[in-house]
């Protein structure tokens, strides 16, 4: 049963206060003046349970959102494993489920892993993107993307953090910007609590659970306004969403999720046999859930 192993954030001291009175949105973090490769190797100093381990990772994936990311021909995930000490890993990008993508390279991580066989082999997930165009910035009327990121390990198999299910959905109706083609946009909002809801529900009956047995809900940091619609949808208690970091970090691309984690694990809300889902959507449209127990 795929496990987490550990995980760690990054987030730049630079912040804008955007969006705040509709969205619940103050704050974003920036970091002009560093390069992609700096802002994941940020990520990566905090993940001590890295140290000494370095030859145990056969994978490393970046779950990120947009297809390119850098100019051709330069490649960040793999000049930041050579300066880490990891080329002896296979290295490759997640991005097919947007802002998803996240959920989506733990699952593969897991895969991958319990084919190979080995019990104390590892993979490195690396989150984190710079928003350095105006796709990159902005969702029109949703939400502001800011810069964060983080590194997870993941094992085949462990004792904390074992992923219960995963369900995921896409949209493909969806694909596209969302402000290109009149009402889409409009069709988009209408539908998105009953299909997020719906992916959250199918996990739960994946993992034999319901929702009243979940303690704790880590989602991506769109807006508030969103999560509370979804909640009065799925029945499930807002003050169990864990929206904290929505105003003082914007949306960090696949980030929120390992942020949400972070935060959830230092105010000792992830104890023994809690069980919670992790859940967001990516433009696309890809609705995806993780149900965990810690």
């Amino acid at each position: 049963m795929t496990a987490i192993e550990a995980v760690a954030c990054y987030l730049p001291r630079q912040q804008v206060r955007l969006f705040k009175r509709f969205l619940g949105l103050a704050e974003i973090r920036l970091d002009p003046g560093g390069s992609l490769v700096d802002l994941l190797r940020a990520g990566v100093a905090g993940l001590e349970e890295l140290r000494g381990r370095e030859h145990l990772v056969r994978y490393v994936m970046h779950a990120r959102v947009m297809p390119v990311v850098v100019p051709y021909p330069l490649n960040p995930l793999r000049e930041l494993c050579r300066s880490l000490g990891l080329s002896h890993a296979v290295s490759f990008a997640v991005t097919h489920h947007a802002c998803a993508s996240a959920m989506l390279a733990i699952d593969l991580a897991g895969r991958l892993l319990a084919a190979d066989g080995d019990k104390d082999a590892l993979a490195l997930i690396l989150a984190g993107e710079k928003a350095f165009t105006r796709d990159a910035q902005l969702l029109p009327g949703i939400s502001v993307f800011g810069e964060a990121a983080a590194a997870c390990l993941v094992r085949s198999e462990g004792p904390r953090d074992r992923i219960l299910a995963y369900a995921s959905s896409t949209r493909g109706e969806f694909f596209g910007r969302l402000d290109d083609k009149p009402g889409m946009a409009t069709r988009y909002e209408e539908e998105y609590p009953a299909s997020l809801g719906g992916v959250i529900q199918a996990a739960l009956s994946r993992a034999g659970l319901g929702i009243e047995e979940i303690t704790l809900l880590l989602p991506h940091n769109v807006n508030v306004m969103s999560w509370r619609k979804l909640c009065r949808r799925i029945g499930l208690p807002v003050d169990r969403v864990l929206l904290d970091n929505v105003p003082v970090t914007g949306h960090a691309f696949c980030v929120d999720a390992f942020l949400n984690y972070t935060t959830a694990a230092a105010r000792g809300l992830l104890r023994p046999g809690v069980r919670y889902v992790i859940a967001g959507a990516g433009l696309g449209a890809t609705f995806s859930a993780m149900v965990v127990e810690h």
